[in-house]
Order: C-alpha cells, then structure tokens, then sequence
C-alpha cells in the first residue's frame, strides 16, 4: 500500500498580480511562476526566452583530452568504435556520435551489448572482439565510468579509451585516455544534470570546436539528445532545458525517416510533441528493443537514410514493445504475489526475485513496486549462479549509496540516487536483503516517502481552457520541471462510467453547484474503491485535447483521497506501526500513533460489522471511521481482534478482508497482548 503525502506549495498571491502586471502575462500564469520560485526578471526572461545557454564544452574535465584523441584517429583513419548502452539514452547517444563520425568522414562503427548475456556497461569480451577487428580507440558513451577492469584490458591490448558518463562515479576512475563525466569530483563545469546523450552532445561541440556552427549541430542532433535526455528522467531544468526545447521542435517535423516511422505507428505522426508524449511514445519503443530484442535495430533505426527500412525496423520495434508489456505485466504480477506471500512489503527496501525473469523488463517491474508500495525497491532475475538486479528508489533515499554500502556482497553493481543495478551470486540474496534493509534502518529511523506536490488549490468552478493553454509556456514539463498538479477538494463522486473498453474511468464530480468530468486513467471499474456520494479530494492535471476542431478541458486525475484525510499523520502511523511488527524500539510518540482507545476500537468493530464480511480498500474504511481512527490504530485494532478470537482479517496489498468470529461470553479487548505491549 502507498500512501502519498500530499503537500501544497506556497503562494504569495500579490507578488504573483506584480508579476502579471510586470510582464503583461495572464494571472493564472504569473501564480505558478511565483509558486516555482521563478521573482526576478533574469530568471523569467532566461525561462521563457532562448533558455540557459550551453556553456563551453571544454568546461568539462578531460574534455579536451577526448577532442584531442577522437580528432587524431579521424585524421589517420583509426578504427573507432563507438560503445553505447541498450536503453533509450545510450542508444540516441551512439547514433548522434556515430552518425557525426561518419559525416567527418571517421571509420567507425558501433558496439551495442545485448542486455541478456553481456549486461549493463564494458565487458572483457567486447573489448577482446573489437581490439580483433582492428579498433584502436572506443568511445563510450552512457557507460564506462565503473569500467575500470575493462579499460585496463584495453590498454593491454593496445586499444585506447575516452569515456563520456553521467553516472556517478565510483572511488577509482577508469585509466583512460579520457574521462568526461560532469560528476567526477574534479569537474567544474557549470551543470551536471546531463544525461548519457547531453554529455555526447557536449563532445560533438567540443569536436566541432572552430569547425562547425552549435545551431547547425543543434538542427542535427537536438532531436536525439531530446530523446535520450527524456528517456533518461534527468532535470529539465538548465541546459537540458535548452537542449529539449530545440529537439521538440526538431522532433516534430523531422526529416529522419525512423523518427517519422515511430511517431506514424504510435499514432503520433501530425501532432504537437511535448517533453511528455514522447516520454509514452518514442522512449518506450526505443527501450524496447534492449529489453526484449536487438538493441542495434534502433541505432539503425535512427540512423536509416531509407524510407522502406525504417517502416520494416519501426513495426519490429513495436511489435517488441507489445511483447514487452505482456512480459512485463506477467512478471509484475508474480512479483507482487510473492512480496504479499512473503510478507516484504513490511521491510524498509522491498528485495524480490524470481527465476530467469527477464532481465529486459526487471527494472520497469521495479518501477511498478516502487509505485504501489511507495518503497525503494531490488528486483533480481536468478540464475544458476549468478543473479542480476535493477532497483528503483524514491526521492530522499539514495540506492546508489544503499547499494555501495553493500558492496561487499555484489560482484557488480552501478546508478544513481534513483535507480541501480547490480550483479551478485545467487547465495548472497538474501545477505543482501538483509545487509540493505540495516543500512536504511541505520540511515533513516523512518524512510522517506512519495509526495504529491499542488502547486495550488483550485475551485473547480473557475476552470477553463484559456486557463490551461497558458500553461504551455512552462514547458517542456518533466523531472525538475514537473507538469503542474492542482487540488480539488471536498469534491462529491456523482457517477462512474467505464471508457476505452473497461480500462479507464470518467468520473462526474460536484462542488457547490459546479460540475465536471475528470479521466482516471487505467484503472478498471473493480479496482476502483470509492462509491457515489463520497467526498473526495482529488490531485490532478489539466490538460486542453481537440474535440470536433475545437479545444475541449481535460481533466486528469493522478492521486485521489478521501476529503480531509490527513496522510502525513496517517503515513507517520502506519511506519510506527510496521517498526513495532519488526519489534524495533518504539518512541512513545510511536506508541501514541499506535494505541487505540476504547471509542476507536468500538468504532471499527461497529464498521466491521455494517461491512458484512465485504473487502474494503483499507484508507476509505479508517476514513469512514473518523479521524481519531489512523491507520497504525486500525492495524492494532485489528491485531488485537484477531489475537482475541472475535476477527478473522487479512490486509494485502492495501485491502482489508474481516470476518467476524462467534464467541460465548465478553471479552476484555484491553488484555491483548498486543495492546499490553503497547501500553
């Protein structure tokens, strides 16, 4: 169960009608600018305007070093190899250097490991095939700052090496010829928030140094960095910022015919491209490829000069994309029953695995746990020996330090704050499990949780679409520049109707006399667990979509509550509770959130039995009972019914199953132990 804190942002209302005023732009507008920080002229004007301009190049450390090596082996035809990565950002980040090699007229070529087999980053065996093909000089890109047993075996083999990364690096860098990685502890340079395809970018600036004019590199690479920036979740923020809002617009009319192929079968050909409809449409199918085919397809795809292949490459790619998802959802499913079966959604970290998972699609049923339990979470794929993993994380908790804490039981492992992969033998999972679950104990008494952040509260009454397509000069909206999210509160459910064949909802919503629709997308009619008449609070998204040639308001829902739950108390009260199942030393502030009363256990037995046995989703049930009634006190309360003989109930995955037991006599509730233990 994830419980997300809800937190609205502040506002400063006057200062926002200043700024309205100041630079003639709507109300609504000059409200979000206030609320995201933006209050002098410089910043607004850089936001709004050209953006942050891309600083130098050579600003990077060892960026001249790389210039220097790369131009030397063009000039005497070296053999390069480009050594790229199966994902989305690795992928777009070999085909802008190897197709910008080519057009200097390098020999080149490009190495793409298959993820089933070789696995994330260098390999030995991949340095060994290409120093036999001749290469003398491999260029990395989204990859190589841990490679350091890798480069050495280049060197032996008298092959060079320059690294472009953007992950964080590890104590000892690589020996090679160069190092380029704005996180290296050395670096200068002005922003670090690249990704593997920004920082390729930057070496294309750095080679075209003197040479070459950044907005004709901009016209013929933006539009892939634009993807692998995307693809990788970085900050749209900065010089991101700036690279995407030229690759959008190179994106939307491009003259590359995979692009074109793409945006046609994902029935996007035509249509204004946002930072987020390429998010759902290009990355998704690009991945797809590493995850479940030949990676090097999308290199070919995005580097065709051919109408015909492209077309035949983008329907392959697709059809993986399709194959993807029903992997994925099969996976998922058997990883959810098993964490339920096993009780690990108590711990800190969730560390699940499974036989021969697809390693393809681990890291998304990562994602997709990490969502539903609001946990950092480790999913592994068993082998015989060998097991490899790929973690997601939530904000405030780092998985690349929890990781490298544990590095003494890994064989192999990498990322960042947010995600993580790793390589260990089969025997050290359940080390692991427990290593990393004490490092969060040590680290965080209480885990860092999912936050929906309002930007403000809206009345519904006062929607439009004017108010919504001013929004759009705060785009490309993504990570460091999130879509905004609005509150709509004590909102009454008038009715609920399925759409899309079952598998999303149109809700009908009422406050004060003002109607509206809202969408929730994939979620089906039995999964949803409000009922009409409930007074909701809703955070959602506006959004404005064409309708008979005219622009029509949409509105999306993204976290929905019921009116007036306090999830900060609630979700303080559930981690009280889940450290007193791990008999963890209790504050009598836990004990507190965690003791039920008389009137509070009196009061879920009552709604027990109106329930008649019926499930029931666990926080509409402890909302109905009233806001003495948290949930740590219902989980007690439940503890001690059971413990009692009066309740038989089950709590999985957010929903509560009770019955009610027959019993002869009265029974002192106040005695169960668990409430002793307590008191």
């Amino acid at each position: 169960m994830n419980i997300r804190n809800w937190e609205v942002r502040s506002l400063d209302k006057e200062r926002a009608a200043v700024l309205a005023q100041t630079y003639h732009i709507p109300f609504f507008l000059a409200m979000l600018l206030n609320i995201r920080g933006f209050d002098r002229k410089e910043e607004i004007q850089t936001f709004f305007g050209a953006g942050t301009p891309l600083s130098d190049p050579f600003l990077l450390k060892d960026m001249d070093r790389a210039a220097a090596r790369i131009t030397r082996a063009i000039e005497k035809m070296e053999k390069i190899a480009v050594y790229g990565d199966y994902d989305a950002d690795g992928i777009t980040s070999t085909a802008m250097v190897y197709g910008y090699l080519e057009t200097r007229g390098a020999d080149v070529q490009y190495y793409i490991p298959q993820r089933e087999g070789e696995g994330y980053g260098m390999n030995t065996g991949a340095v060994e095939h290409l120093a036999a093909c001749g290469v003398s000089l491999i260029i990395t890109v989204d990859n190589g700052i841990s490679s350091v047993h890798e480069v050495e075996r280049a060197r032996e083999l008298g092959v060079d090496v320059v690294i472009t990364d953007h992950h964080r690096p590890q104590e000892i860098l690589p020996a090679a010829v160069a190092v380029v990685d704005a996180y290296r502890k050395d670096d200068e340079s002005p922003y670090k928030d690249f990704s593997g395809a920004g920082i390729a970018f930057k070496l294309l600036m750095a080679l075209e140094e003197g040479a070459g004019d950044l907005d004709d590199l901009l016209e013929a690479y933006a539009d892939l960095a634009t993807i692998g920036t995307i693809g990788d979740v970085v900050p749209l923020t900065g010089e991101n910022r700036t690279l995407i809002r030229a690759g959008l617009r190179r994106l939307s009319e491009s003259d590359r015919p995979g692009v074109r192929a793409l945006l046609e079968d994902s029935g996007f050909s035509g249509r204004r491209l946002t930072a987020t409809n390429v998010a759902f449409t290009l990355v998704p199918r690009i991945n797809a490829t590493g995850r479940m085919g030949s990676p090097d397809r999308a290199v070919r795809l995005l580097t065709s000069m051919y109408e015909t292949e492209a077309e035949q490459l983008s329907e392959e790619i697709c059809a993986d994309n399709e194959e993807r998802r029903r992997v994925e959802a099969a996976i998922s499913e058997a990883a959810f029953a098993d964490i339920e079966a096993r009780g690990l959604a108590e711990d800190r970290v969730i560390v699940v695995d499974g036989a021969d998972w697809h390693h393809g699609v681990i890291g998304i049923v990562a994602s997709r746990i990490t969502d539903r339990y609001g946990k950092p979470s480790i999913v592994l794929s068993r082998g015989e020996t060998e097991a490899k993993g790929s973690g997601r994380s939530v904000e405030g908790f780092s998985l690349f330090e929890a990781v490298c804490a544990c590095g003494n039981l890994l064989i192999k492992y990498g990322g960042h704050p947010m995600a993580a992969g790793v390589t260990l033998a089969v025997g050290q999972i359940d080390a692991f499990r427990t290593a990393i679950n004490a490092y969060a104990a040590e680290k965080y008494r209480r885990m860092p949780t999912q936050t929906v952040t309002l930007d403000c509260r809206l009345n519904p009454a006062a929607l439009s679409v004017d108010m919504v397509e001013s929004l759009r000069q705060l785009e490309p909206f993504g990570n460091g520049n999130p879509q905004p999210v609005f509150g709509l509160f004590n909102m009454t459910l008038c009715d609920i109707s399925a759409v899309g064949g079952g598998g999303h909802l149109r809700l009908t919503l009422e406050k004060n006399g003002a109607v509206l629709t809202a969408m929730r997308f994939n979620v089906k009619p039995e999964d949803f667990v409000y009922e009409k008449g409930d007074r909701l609070d809703l955070a959602v998204q506006l959004e404005t979509r064409e309708y008979r040639g005219q622009p029509s308001l949409t509105v999306i829902v993204r976290d929905i509550k019921p009116a007036g739950f306090d999830t900060a108390e609630n979700i303080a009260s559930l981690a009280s509770y889940a450290a007193f199942r791990r008999s963890e030393p209790l504050t009598p502030a836990d004990k507190a959130r965690l003791i039920p009363d008389r009137a509070c256990l009196a009061a879920v037995y009552r709604a027990l039995r109106a329930r008649g046995g019926k499930r029931v989703d666990l926080v509409r049930f402890c909302a109905q009972i009233g806001p003495a009634c948290t949930l740590g006190r219902l989980r007690t309360a439940l503890d001690a019914f059971s413990e009692c003989g009066l309740v038989r109930s089950t709590v999985s995955d957010g929903w509560l199953s009770a019955q009610l037991l027959e019993t002869s006599g009265k029974t002192d509730i106040t005695q169960a132990s668990v409430l002793r233990a307590l008191q």
